[in-house]
């Protein structure tokens, strides 16, 4: 089990944003957040899925993108974790890579330096009975690894919406020392509604972590509508804060990782797992 006992409480923050078509403008409101979250006290603010842009046509989204390298948005929100001193989490940006587009968080040190690195694993296709349809794989390249950051505040466990549905990748995180579990998300609002608040309060209990989770929230410029509700529980399922709608804005709470300890000496169901097979009859 990870030891706990170094480890201070501190401040997290979420940032809930409404982004448009224009990485600009995006950025610019990532930015001006980030920063208000560091001055109100957040020593790890964590911005939503796809931060920098939310654009549905696929040759308007290729047009706007390009490599790691060149992105602008990176830069930025770089240049504001070091000013600010804060370990920052960018929830995802949309990163050029051949014929298809990485679906990628980043976390960002004290020093602007990029600590680690995260390609979203499962990709949602699917067609909803509202008659939204959404084919992420035909844009999307899937990673094939998992993330557990490890910075001076706590072991980030990273994770990007849809991955919330795969409780064996938190598990996983868990076992690997993660103690708090990040999903920055752009949910639809009507999955959102329907399983946002327990998907995120059952992670963080079968874990025994904390969920921190950024969200884009209300009605975007490419016609889409996202749920918002960022959120931060803690280990015990217990909801910390929670943004008022899918308004754009700000929520912080404490992060105290003596409240993991406890929670999993009290249900400890990462060691009484046991393997087993499965027999039809």
């Amino acid at each position: 089990m990870t030891d706990l006992s170094d480890h201070k409480p501190f401040i997290a923050a979420c940032v809930q944003m409404r982004g448009g078509r224009d990485p600009a403008v995006n950025r610019e409101a990532a930015v001006q957040a980030v920063r208000e979250a560091a001055r109100r006290g957040a020593a790890y603010v964590q911005t939503p899925e796809t931060t920098s842009l939310i654009e549905r046509d696929r040759t308007a989204l290729f047009e706007k993108v390009g490599p790691q390298e060149s992105d602008a948005t990176l830069a930025a929100l770089r240049e504001v974790a070091r000013a600010e001193k804060i370990v920052l989490q960018i929830g995802s940006l949309a990163i050029r890579e051949g014929e298809k587009i990485a679906n990628r968080a980043f976390l960002i040190d004290a020093a602007g330096e990029i600590q680690a690195a995260y390609d979203k694993l499962h990709l949602y296709d699917v067609d909803l009975p509202n008659g939204e349809s959404w084919r992420e794989s035909a844009t999307y390249s899937g990673g094939d690894c998992a993330v557990v950051a490890q910075t001076p505040l706590a072991n980030l466990g990273l994770t990007i919406c849809y991955d919330i549905r795969f409780p064996a990748l938190y598990r996983a995180l868990a076992e690997a020392g993660a103690t708090v579990m990040t999903a920055p998300a752009c949910f639809t609002r009507q999955t959102g509604e329907a399983h946002w608040h327990i998907l995120q309060r059952a992670r963080a209990i079968e874990t025994g972590s904390f969920m921190i989770s950024a969200a884009q929230g209300g009605r975007h410029e490419d016609g889409r509508e996202t749920f918002g509700h960022s959120l931060i529980v803690d280990p015990w399922g217990r909801i910390l804060a929670e943004a008022e709608g899918d308004a754009p804005g700000i929520i912080l709470a404490e992060i105290d990782l003596a409240r993991v300890a406890d929670a999993r000496a009290r249900i400890p169901t990462l060691s009484h797992a046991r393997s087993f097979g499965v027999r039809r009859a």
